[in-house]
């Protein structure tokens, strides 16, 4: 796996944690560009909007576009993969509850 592809798939579990901890489980793709900041992840709009759209096209999230942005509500599939139910390729997988 090189560095490009554990950015892409570290990002895409970040932006299911931050649908997560919203009340309505919904962020536009602005807010996700500044919440992958805060994890050292600088990327622009343009490349958050492929990742939503991959993560729609896996069933983790829907994607919609408003104006030139992009708003995602997490999907029930994205919520079983934080659970760790189940596995979405090309998401990392979350780490284990500490006990």
């Amino acid at each position: 796996m090189d560095m490009a592809e554990l950015i892409r798939d570290q990002a895409r579990l970040i932006i299911l944690k931050a649908l997560a901890a919203q009340v309505d489980e919904t962020l536009n793709s602005d807010f996700l560009v500044l919440e992958l900041q805060r994890f050292g992840i600088r990327k622009d709009r343009a490349w958050v909007h492929d990742e939503l759209r991959y993560l729609a096209e896996m069933g983790a999230l829907v994607a919609l576009p408003v104006g030139s942005l992009l708003v995602a509500t997490l999907a029930a599939k994205g919520a079983r993969h934080l659970e760790r139910e189940i596995a979405i390729e090309g998401v990392q997988r979350p780490s284990r509850p500490v006990a």
